[in-house]
C-alpha cells in the first residue's frame, strides 16, 4: 500500500472495453510527512476520489483484488480515502485539517 495525493484525471476515448466504467487518476506517491516522492502514478480509482484527496493505492495483482479491477488489466488501483495518519503518536496528516 502506497500513501499518495489525487492530483489529476486522465480521459481516454480509445481504450480497452475492460476498462468501460473505470475512472482512471494521476496519483502522486507521498512520504510519512506528506511529501512528494518519487514518480506519478495512473491508477483507477475504485472508490471515487477526487483531486486533492490523500488515498492509499496498491499495484501489481493486488490492483486486481477490488470488486471494480476484479478480471480487468489494472496495475494501480486506488481502494481507499485516508482520513488521518499519525508517525509515532504524532498526528502527520487530517483530512480537511488546513496546514
Amino acid at each position: 500500500m502506497i500513501l499518495a495525493m489525487v492530483v489529476g484525471n486522465v480521459v481516454a476515448s480509445a481504450k480497452s472495453a475492460k476498462t468501460d466504467g473505470l475512472k482512471m487518476m494521476i496519483v502522486q506517491p507521498l512520504d510519512l510527512e506528506g511529501k512528494p516522492k518519487g514518480n506519478y502514478v495512473v491508477a483507477f480509482d475504485a472508490v471515487g476520489v477526487g483531486v486533492g484527496e490523500v488515498v492509499l493505492y496498491v499495484t501489481g495483482s493486488s490492483a486486481r483484488q477490488t470488486p471494480a479491477t476484479d478480471g480487468r488489466p489494472a496495475d494501480a488501483t486506488i481502494f481507499a480515502v485516508v482520513d488521518t495518519w499519525d508517525v509515532g503518536g504524532q498526528v502527520m496528516y487530517e483530512k480537511g485539517r488546513d496546514d
